[in-house]
């Protein structure tokens, strides 16, 4: 047996996560432990948004939409995903947001993999 290989389900895995399925953040050892790429399973209710825009971004980052309607946010101008397969990439430096239009599934790549930003954890309960 490889201990090298991990199969997995990413709409089960994801949650884990924060959505982030492989990256920096993975236990060392863990065939899903990459200092070179991050890669994310987003799914988001109608309605899901980033309500704090992310800054002083280090990583690219590629954002394919999987199924729904996804708008990305970036500076002076916003970027509506609505075909399986559309996709946005943008560069270091680039501050961005989301809104997802509808039940929307998206697939994120960032590189490298550093640690640094973390959005802030969304609240829960019945005052979220």
């Amino acid at each position: 047996m490889n201990d090298n290989v991990y199969v997995g389900n990413a709409g089960q895995d994801a949650p884990l996560d924060r959505g982030w399925i492989l990256g920096h953040f993975k236990d060392l050892g863990d065939p899903r432990h990459s200092t070179d790429v991050e890669i994310k399973w987003g799914v988001h209710p109608p309605g899901d948004e980033r309500t704090q825009w992310v800054t002083g971004e280090a990583r690219t980052a590629l954002l394919v939409l999987i199924s729904g309607r996804f708008r990305v946010e970036l500076p002076g101008r916003s970027v509506l995903l609505t075909e399986q397969g559309d996709y946005v990439v943008w560069g270091q430096g680039v501050d961005h947001s989301w809104y997802a239009e509808e039940q929307s599934v998206v697939l994120t790549v960032r590189w490298p993999s550093i640690p640094g930003y973390r959005a802030p954890d969304r609240p829960t309960g019945p005052a979220a």
